[in-house]
């Protein structure tokens, strides 16, 4: 009889945090542990703008009906309860609090009925260029847009300039183009992943071209694809954000902002197929890299067989005159172990020569 072999199921940190748990329940799953709370408010109108950092998170409150367009930064989200006052305030759903501070979350939109919830991965390269993911929240209302992030330090600081200079036309329209401004700077940067994800590539690719294949170079490959499909896994699902926004006919969305959220589409199918292109390149890397192993493999072993192969008949023509017979031909010769010595070179030479010739050295 054959006893099946029980494997324990292991769930990670992350899982094992809701397991059990009430729907709406909020619990921080990230990394970043015992970050500041700071939130930034930029009030605006076309002429105006005010710019503060609330103390108080009472305050946020008073923005929530003005005529004037709003938009609340909130840096850090392991203060659950703080997070949950904000929603509070602005009568988000409890399954949106979840959302946000559920850094493992899938790029989403939820439409509400006075609302539109957006989640999207920002990404970026830190001191040691390895990619980091910080997930970004953003709930659109009439005159408002609120963006959660982990922590300070974002894509965002063009934003924050043309708000403050008022360049283009950010402070002449409502909400919903300030949403998209934002979501277009998360976008902009994609191209500065991929540009440097192509230059890892091309650069190692360049290497195995000429030969130079390290001992580390199949961890490298390694990393670089696992480095693809964490980006292709978090911008992917943003481009089906932006088609539902597009083709949506929510009341927040104005017609004439749909242009500038198709304009943001195509940035992403331009991204999404430099992800599809990069990604075949690693997969042929790994190919390229076991071809070149091969190939030195390959040269050790043809010059060995050379070597063999000159050393044979010498050793056969030692091996006769090492036996310990007594009537052996040129036994008694004066010179014979210089003649035959001299024959060994000459078979030396002449096999080095052929090989030469044949282009096998």
């Amino acid at each position: 009889m054959i006893k099946r072999i029980k494997r324990k199921k292991t769930r990670t940190k992350e899982a094992q945090k809701y397991v059990g748990q009430i729907p709406g329940t909020l619990i921080y799953t990230g990394q970043k542990a015992n970050k500041n709370f700071i939130v930034e408010c930029f009030d605006y109108t076309k002429n105006n703008i005010q710019e503060t950092a609330l103390v108080n998170i009472e305050d946020a409150k008073n923005y929530k009906d003005t005529e004037s367009v709003t938009w609340i930064n909130v840096d850090g989200l392991t203060h659950i309860d703080k997070i949950q006052n904000i929603g509070e305030q602005y009568g988000l759903h409890p399954l949106v609090l979840e959302d946000i501070v559920n850094t493992t979350q899938r790029p989403k939109i939820d439409e509400y009925e006075d609302y539109i919830f957006v989640v999207l991965k920002m990404l970026y390269y830190d001191k040691d260029e390895n990619i980091v993911i910080e997930q970004v929240s953003l709930v659109l209302g009439e005159n408002y847009v609120i963006t959660f992030q982990e922590s300070e330090g974002d894509v965002f600081d063009t934003i924050r300039e043309r708000l403050r200079l008022g360049n283009g036309r950010i402070r002449g329209l409502k909400s919903d183009y300030l949403m998209y401004a934002l979501i277009d700077a998360v976008v902009d940067n994609y191209f500065s992943i991929i540009e440097t994800l192509g230059n890892k590539i091309e650069d190692l690719e360049t290497e195995l071209f000429a030969g130079q294949a390290r001992e580390n170079t199949n961890i490298e490959v390694q990393q670089l694809k696992r480095e693809i499909l964490k980006v292709r896994r978090a911008i992917f699902p943003l481009r089906e954000i932006i088609n539902r926004i597009e083709k949506g006919e929510h009341s927040l969305i104005y017609q004439r902002t749909l242009t500038y959220y198709r304009d943001v589409y195509d940035h992403l199918i331009q991204v999404s197929e430099n992800i599809d292109i990069y990604r075949e390149m690693i997969w042929s890397l790994m190919d390229m890299y076991m071809t070149t192993i091969s190939n030195k493999m390959n040269e050790v072993m043809k010059v060995l067989t050379i070597m063999s192969s000159i050393f044979i008949p010498l050793t056969f023509l030692a091996g006769i005159y090492g036996m310990n017979f007594e009537y052996i031909p040129e036994l008694q010769y004066r010179y014979g172990y210089f003649v035959l010595l001299g024959v060994m070179l000459v078979m030396f030479v002449a096999l080095l020569f052929y090989f030469k010739n044949k282009k096998w050295l």
